[in-house]
């Protein structure tokens, strides 16, 4: 019976099992054999274990059958603090009726970023709406994956997906593709390169029709 209920349980068990009950007390003989079918089991379970460990490592990024986010080579990170405009964005609750933003980094003397995220409430003439926070680069190899965190011990992930050559543009993005922004270093972006970032983006599976336009200031009026 034992034999067909736990198919996997080895010989040695069953032999020990019919061994120990002839030769000991009967509640000894029990406990040895419970004992040894556990030791058994547990085995059966560890590579279950690790192969399920294996499958996951294997899978990890391919969220929703999607490949992982990829990120650019590398970035200079004395070239990419300063000011940066929004150009276009995902919908995101923390920035509700948000226009004319801008994010403003800047290079701390223990090797974090100081982040400045300035917008104006409904109009460009609304209200001034401000968010102080700090990130961090988590990966040293490329300085394009950096973790953010406004309101401490929360943080979130900041992907850099893509980077003009010239430092004129970048792309950030979440490794879910639950986030998406689109900066610029002036107010508005040529409508070539503004095509051709989505483009690049179809590449990388994000669904740009998502994307909403950022009302923001003329070139030479920006009143931050």
């Amino acid at each position: 019976m034992t034999e067909q209920i736990v198919p996997h349980i080895s010989k040695k068990v069953i032999t020990a099992r019919n061994k120990t009950i002839t030769s000991g007390p009967v509640l000894a003989s029990w406990i040895y054999f419970i004992y040894d079918l556990y030791m058994e089991i547990g085995k059966h379970m560890l590579i279950l274990l690790t192969v399920s460990i294996s499958f996951l490592a294997c899978t990890s990024g391919m969220k929703n059958g999607l490949p992982p986010l990829k990120v650019v080579t590398f970035v200079d990170m004395n070239r990419y603090v300063g000011t940066w405009y929004e150009i276009s964005r995902f919908p995101n609750r923390f920035q509700k009726g948000c226009v004319g933003t801008t994010a403003t980094y800047t290079i701390r003397k223990d090797g974090k970023i100081d982040v400045l995220n300035q917008c104006r409430k409904g109009t460009l003439d609304g209200e001034i709406s401000s968010v102080k926070g700090a990130a961090r680069v988590v990966d040293n190899k490329t300085n394009a994956k950096l973790k953010v965190s406004f309101f401490w011990p929360f943080s979130g992930h900041y992907w850099i997906i893509e980077l003009g050559e010239n430092y004129d543009y970048a792309v950030v993005g979440h490794p879910d593709r639950k986030y998406l922004w689109i900066l610029s270093r002036s107010p508005k972006m040529d409508e070539k390169i503004y095509n051709l970032i989505l483009e690049k983006l179809n590449l990388q599976f994000y669904d740009t029709s998502k994307l909403i336009k950022t009302l923001q200031f003329e070139e030479d009026s920006n009143k931050m």
